[in-house]
């Protein structure tokens, strides 16, 4: 009687033991899931996705968007496990507007906004009434019309575009040489460059559109500057073991020598 009972015992554990072992072989092949937008990001995390493979053991599957609407509520909703695409002050924006409850993992890299143009060389030969295009989301449009009024462009009103008030062009207080400035899905904004004077494009567009900020752009905001771009994830795996080796493979030293040789400079690495 007692031997079945050891015999039963015995069974359990090694059950339990059994189910244990197979719960964290499951949690080591689980396929993390990233959102990224099409160009440079997704270079990036093609690199990002080998090193986490052989130095964390992690199962990446990189989801390329084509906006940056989706990778936010596609993250929100559960479709995906991470993105990696926006900068801190648009991840707050989208957190405040739409009340996602997201946050940061990790920095990635800081790429400058710039401006472009095919029929001038600098901001100062803008004539009269020449057409802008800005981006039309709030913080990227921000963003936009600093870098405008840093060059002279144009000026803000008082507190317009700092302290986390995002300014539009209902903000600008002085425009000298009346631009007429039109507000623009940011992934559209190279394919109109033809139809305006000039456009303040994000660099991940700029590059998917064969255009070198560092050589391209006739006014490029400073690498100072406060919009480093982040990896995020739903506050409630912020301290998922997985999200630390996401953002340690990102972090490595192969990935910011990739940025360094791919980017020249157009992107550099925050960590």
């Amino acid at each position: 009687m007692k031997r079945r009972s050891l015999l039963k015992v015995f069974s359990v554990l090694a059950t339990g033991a059994a189910l244990t072992l197979s719960a964290g072989a499951h949690a080591e092949d689980k396929v993390i899931k990233v959102g990224t937008v099409a160009g440079p990001d997704s270079e990036v995390w093609q690199v990002v996705q080998k090193v986490a493979k052989e130095k964390q053991g992690l199962n990446v599957k990189v989801v390329e968007f084509n906006d940056y609407v989706q990778p936010n509520a596609a993250l929100d909703s559960g479709d995906l496990d991470a993105n990696s695409f926006q900068h801190q002050p648009y991840l707050d924006s989208q957190v405040k507007q739409r009340g996602y409850k997201l946050v940061t993992a990790g920095l990635t890299y800081i790429s400058p906004i710039g401006v472009y143009s095919k029929k001038f060389k600098s901001l100062k030969d803008l004539p009269q009434g020449a057409k802008l295009a800005v981006p039309n989301d709030p913080s990227n449009e921000n963003r936009a019309l600093l870098l405008l009024q840093t060059q002279g462009v144009i000026k803000l009103k008082a507190g317009a575009g700092t302290g986390g008030n995002n300014a539009t062009v209902l903000d600008i207080a002085e425009n000298p040489k009346k631009l007429k400035i039109s507000e623009l899905d940011a992934a559209q904004l190279p394919r109109v460059l033809s139809d305006v004077d000039a456009a303040v494009i994000n660099t991940n567009y700029a590059l998917a559109a064969n255009l070198q900020p560092t050589k391209d752009a006739i006014a490029l905001e400073s690498l100072t500057s406060p919009y480093a771009n982040v990896i995020a994830v739903r506050a409630k795996d912020k301290d998922q073991p997985w999200v630390k080796k996401l953002v340690k493979a990102y972090q490595s030293p192969e990935v910011r020598e990739f940025i360094k040789k791919q980017f020249k400079g157009s992107m550099v690495a925050s960590f």
